[in-house]
């Protein structure tokens, strides 16, 4: 098994498969998984020739259960860690959810002036800002993210079997085709981190504004998200991130879900190619 340690003690797990002098593609998980749930994207890139790397976010899968730094600046530098031991140049960086504000942050803030960082793309992610403000109105209200903390405080493994059998991969709609293994699949990952990332962690998705660090990014960038996602809602976020960018492109999938990474990766993963290769 693979690490990097931080400067402040944190050991963050990585993968890392392929040709070494191949273009690197980076992966940027969400809240509250691992770099597992990028299985379908790894292996499809890597049998295109292309070399994956994906890690654990602190707190997150098999990284350190630090009880600091549970935030998009600490995630962002974690992130960068990686690049910077592996010395990753031309990447391409993919973040879902909570990890396409830790690509937003990464790129704005070290990947652009050192020329690591070749293009991104945002799948349904968290910029610009989740949370309902004044200056935000389209945003989900606070106690929506009070309720998730009540949750977990409660009963965290009840509340990941909920979240991953209902609004996470759209199986609370009626036509849904649930996938049993899909939901352990979710759970699992989401009950080897620690409980502390991750309820600090709903704070640093949901409040975290990063209006200028989208405005920031010179590369070219991708932001795809479906129209029935029921945790990140597309208005407030792929819409928004796509005014913002100063190379964006945009793509909306009709009825699909916040994880279509997994459920509709049959679509996504050749249409995340087709960005890569123009």
């Amino acid at each position: 098994m693979a690490f990097v340690t931080t400067p402040d003690g944190t050991e963050i797990f990585y993968k890392d498969w392929g040709p070494k002098d191949a273009q690197p593609i980076m992966f940027h998980h969400g809240w509250p998984l691992s770099a597992d749930d990028w299985d379908a994207q790894m292996l499809f890139f890597l049998a295109h020739g292309y070399r994956v790397i994906a890690h654990d976010r602190r707190g997150h899968g098999r990284s350190s259960q630090t009880d600091i730094g549970h935030d998009i600046d600490h995630y962002a530098a974690d992130a960068s860690a990686v690049v910077e031991h592996l010395d990753l140049r031309g990447t391409v960086h993919i973040g879902h959810s909570t990890g396409g504000g830790e690509v937003a942050r990464y790129v704005a803030r070290f990947g652009q002036p050192q020329g690591r960082v070749a293009k991104t793309i945002l799948v349904a992610a968290i910029p610009p800002l989740m949370l309902r403000t004044d200056a935000n109105p389209g945003g989900t209200p606070i106690e929506v993210f009070d309720g998730f903390r009540e949750a977990l405080a409660a009963n965290r493994a009840a509340f990941f079997l909920d979240v991953a059998a209902g609004p996470f991969y759209g199986f609370n709609r009626p036509d849904a085709v649930v996938s049993d293994a899909v939901i352990r699949n979710w759970w699992r990952q989401g009950m080897m981190g620690s409980a502390l990332a991750h309820y600090e962690g709903i704070k640093a998705f949901s409040e975290t504004d990063q209006t200028e660090d989208l405005k920031a990014i010179t590369v070219p960038t991708l932001a795809v998200q479906g129209d029935d996602d029921q945790v990140v809602p597309y208005t407030d976020a792929a819409l928004l991130q796509v005014k913002l960018l100063q190379n964006g492109t945009l793509k909306i999938y009709p009825g699909f879900p916040h994880g279509m990474l997994t459920t509709h990766a049959d679509v996504i993963n050749p249409d995340l190619l087709a960005f890569i290769t123009q």
